[in-house]
C-alpha cells in the first residue's frame, strides 16, 4: 500500500548556505569600509584650562596663539606625510614643553620646596600600549621619556629617579634645574599663587590618515604641590586615553577628580558601552559631573569618525586644532 501522506521537509540547506553567504557578504564589507583608502587626518592641542582674564592684552592673547599654532604645524607635518598619530602628538607636545609660556617642561610650576616634578604620559589606539613618566627634574622633554617608557621598557609608568635613570640610558638629551626656572614661575612661586595666567599642562590628541587615534599629556603639575604629588597627567585612563574603537583624550584641570573618575576613559567607556556620541560623552564629565562637584577642568579628544571635543568649564583653555583641508584655529576663550 503506498502511503500517499506528504511531509514537509525544512529548506535548511539553501537557508544555511543564504546564512552563511550573507554573514561573508557583511564581514567584507565593514573590512571593505574601514579599510577603504586613507582617512582624513585630525590633530587637536590644548595648552591648559584656567583663569586667564578676558582683558588679558590682545598681543599676550595672539602670543598664544602663535604657540599653539606653532605646535599645531610641526604634529600636522607628520600626518600630512603620512606618518602616524603617536608621533605627531609626540611633536606637538614636545614644543609645548619648550615654550615657558606653558607649565610642561620649561616654565613648569614649583612644588613647595621650590622645584620641578613633570609627568608625562602617551598612548597608542591601536592596541592600548601606552607609557609615562611621573616626577622626573631632569628630562629634558618628559613625553619623549614617556613614549621610550611605551616603545622600549616592558612597563607603562615610571617615575622619579628611576624614570629619569632610564631616560638617561635611552639617550634623551637631559638638563639641569636652570633650563626649567624661569622668571615667570619664579615670581609666582615667591608670591605663593594657587593658579597662574598660564594654567599650562598640555596635551594633543590626533587621527592619522590610516584612522589611528593617539593621546598625550604633558605637564609641572599643581603649583606649591606636596612633595611626591603626582595627578591625572600620567595616569593612563585619568588624565590620557586611546582606543581606535572609541576615542581618544587629554585632560587639564585639576586632577585629583580625573583620577578619581578616571575622566579619559569614563568618556571612551560611555561612547562604547552606552553609545554616546564623543561630544555628549565629554560634556557630561565636564560641564555635568565636574561642575558638580565644583572640579575645574577640560579635555580635548577625537573620535575614530575625526569628529573633536574642547569642552570646559572655566573662563578659558588654550587650544588649537586643524582639520586636513582646513585653515588651522586657535583659540582661549569660549566662543
Amino acid at each position: 500500500m503506498t502511503n500517499n501522506t506528504y511531509r514537509f521537509r525544512f529548506p535548511w540547506q539553501p537557508i544555511l548556505f543564504l546564512l552563511v553567504f550573507s554573514m561573508t557578504t557583511s564581514c567584507y564589507y565593514m573590512y571593505k569600509k574601514d579599510d577603504d583608502g586613507p582617512k582624513e587626518y585630525v590633530l587637536v592641542l590644548h595648552g591648559g584650562a584656567g583663569f586667564a582674564p578676558e582683558d588679558m592684552p590682545m598681543e599676550r592673547q595672539e602670543a598664544y596663539k602663535t604657540k599653539l599654532l606653532n605646535a599645531l604645524a610641526a604634529g600636522e607635518q607628520i600626518l600630512k606625510e603620512g606618518g602616524e598619530a603617536v608621533l605627531a602628538v609626540e611633536t606637538s607636545i614636545r614644543i609645548l614643553e619648550d615654550d615657558p609660556f606653558f607649565n610642561a617642561g620649561r616654565g613648569a610650576v614649583y612644588t613647595a620646596d621650590g622645584s620641578v616634578s613633570l609627568d608625562a604620559s602617551i598612548m597608542d589606539g591601536r592596541d592600548h600600549q601606552a607609557g609615562a613618566v611621573a616626577g622626573v627634574s631632569r628630562v629634558k622633554n618628559p613625553i619623549s621619556a614617556a613614549l621610550r617608557v611605551m616603545t622600549d621598557s616592558k612597563h607603562v609608568l615610571l617615575s622619579g629617579a628611576g624614570a629619569d635613570l632610564f631616560a638617561q640610558r635611552q639617550g634623551l638629551q637631559m638638563a639641569d634645574s636652570g633650563w626649567f626656572f624661569t622668571e615667570e614661575s619664579t615670581r609666582a612661586w615667591e608670591a605663593q599663587k594657587a593658579e597662574m595666567e598660564k594654567m599650562g599642562t598640555v596635551g594633543a590628541v590626533a587621527r592619522d590618515m590610516k584612522g589611528n587615534l593617539a593621546a598625550g599629556t604633558s605637564t609641572g603639575g599643581m603649583m606649591m604641590k606636596e612633595y611626591g604629588r603626582i595627578g591625572d597627567s600620567p595616569i593612563i585612563g585619568a588624565g590620557t586615553w586611546a582606543d581606535n574603537a572609541s576615542c581618544a583624550i587629554s585632560c587639564t584641570g585639576h586632577g585629583e577628580y580625573f583620577i578619581r573618575w578616571g575622566a579619559a576613559h569614563e568618556v571612551s567607556a560611555r561612547m562604547e558601552h552606552r553609545k554616546w556620541t564623543l561630544e555628549r560623552a565629554s560634556d557630561y564629565v565636564i560641564n555635568d559631573l565636574f561642575r558638580k562637584k565644583k572640579a575645574n577642568g577640560g579635555m580635548i579628544g577625537v573620535d575614530v569618525y575625526g569628529n573633536i571635543v574642547m569642552p570646559f568649564n572655566t573662563p578659558s583653555m588654550f587650544r588649537a586644532y586643524v582639520k586636513q583641508g582646513q585653515e588651522p584655529r586657535a583659540l582661549i576663550f569660549k566662543e
